[in-house]
């Protein structure tokens, strides 16, 4: 008896063994799936779906109770016909008559509207002042109507105008200006009043358009689509595009479909390629940029200019006429550093390399523009380079 408990407890503990070892394996996996998801991005986020997208509006208005920053009215024909044309639909005739009012702007009025926007919904629009007035700050905009590309109008603005910037003068003519006082803007200023006919649950198909065009990843997206909703519902077009089917379990329903679709995550590529801002000495380099075996070195030419003016006076019992003078003086120094470095980047070095290397030889942004287009020119750089 005692020896079928020994028995029974020994097996136990193996079970319990191969239990906890499974459980481990099991966590491992469950670490590693999570992990792999982390290091790719959501279909939403890669992709834009067709249809669903925003709408151009733009209209032409005018704001008014501006506190004397407005439009000069004898420099800006259109206000002053706008402000005539308003004061007649409001039965003031105001023809003949010399309008001297600051307290008007003409501006436009632009504004997106987003996909799926119902009638008496309400929306964001921008203001921004077309004639020479000074600040918005304090004006209201009048009804405006604003106009899709098709010439229909889909929303109507008015309200009060907020800007984020201000504009202060003293007497004297100083002042300071913080921001841009001639744009603003009215939160849920404008009112739907046109919705755009598109009956997305009866689409026979969805196209799927890449925000990056790339090969690679539109065959990624094509892949994951068809293990998750069947095998050919998904084909690649062109780089850019990517076209779903609608299977005939999905048919009425193709919100349910790209619900389905839009949280799976798919790996990114992109082609190697370094972008350059040589306004701002800014540089963005992408990870897949690999260069071939080349030695770089860096040396600098100082050149040292410095202005040290010295005052003349004139002697005791000089003759009359004789000036106090200010005589320029410039000493002019050219150095130049002695035991540059040069760094060596071996075959298939990577973008870490790449920037280290560079860096311990102390190069700056603009040095390493110059830099890079060099080795680019000398066929090492295995990638492109964007210059903005």
């Amino acid at each position: 008896m005692q020896r079928k408990t020994m028995m029974k407890a020994r097996d136990y503990r193996i079970r319990q063994g191969i239990g906890n070892a499974t459980l481990v394996a099991l966590v491992s996996l469950v670490m590693m799936v999570f992990a792999s998801s982390a290091q790719a991005a959501r279909i939403k986020d890669v992709v834009a779906f067709e249809g669903i997208r925003d709408n151009i509006l733009l209209g032409y208005g005018l704001v008014v109770g501006l506190n004397g920053t407005g439009d000069k009215l004898q420099n800006n024909a259109f206000t002053e016909q706008s402000l005539i044309g308003f004061l007649e639909r409001q039965g003031v005739n105001t023809r003949g008559v010399q309008l001297k009012s600051k307290n008007v702007a003409a501006v436009t009025v632009t504004a997106k509207l987003p996909p799926f926007a119902r009638a008496g919904g309400g929306i964001d629009v921008s203001i921004s002042a077309l004639g020479d007035a000074k600040s918005l700050l304090g004006g209201t905009l009048l009804a405006t109507s604003l106009y899709g590309p098709d010439g229909n109008v889909y929303a109507v603005g008015q309200g009060p105008v907020t800007i984020g910037g201000f504009e202060a003068s003293g007497a004297s003519g100083s002042g300071i200006t913080k921001g841009v006082p001639t744009n603003g803007f009215i939160s849920n200023g404008a009112t739907v009043e046109r919705e755009i006919d598109f009956r997305l649950n009866d689409m026979a198909s969805v196209r799927l358009s890449l925000r990056n065009p790339d090969i690679t990843t539109a065959s990624n997206v094509m892949r994951v689509i068809n293990q998750q909703v069947g095998a050919g519902v998904s084909r690649v077009d062109d780089p850019g595009t990517v076209t779903v089917t609608v299977p005939t379990s999905y048919k009425g329903d193709v919100v349910g479909l790209l619900a389905d679709i839009e949280t799976l995550a798919v790996a990114t590529d992109q082609p190697a390629r370094i972008v350059v801002d040589e306004a701002t000495g800014t540089i963005v380099m992408g990870e897949n940029v690999r260069i071939s075996t080349v030695a770089v070195a860096q040396g600098n030419l100082i050149v040292k200019v410095e202005e040290t003016p010295q005052v003349s006076q004139p002697n005791p019992f000089a003759p009359e006429g004789a000036e106090t003078r200010v005589v320029p003086r410039s000493d002019v120094t050219v150095t130049e550093e002695s035991g540059n470095k040069i760094a060596v980047l071996q075959e298939g070095a990577t973008l870490k390399d790449l920037v280290g290397g560079l860096n311990a030889l102390g190069v700056g942004p603009r040095d390493l523009i110059t830099i890079l287009q060099t080795i680019k020119a000398a066929g090492a750089l295995q990638a492109d380079i964007e210059t903005r």
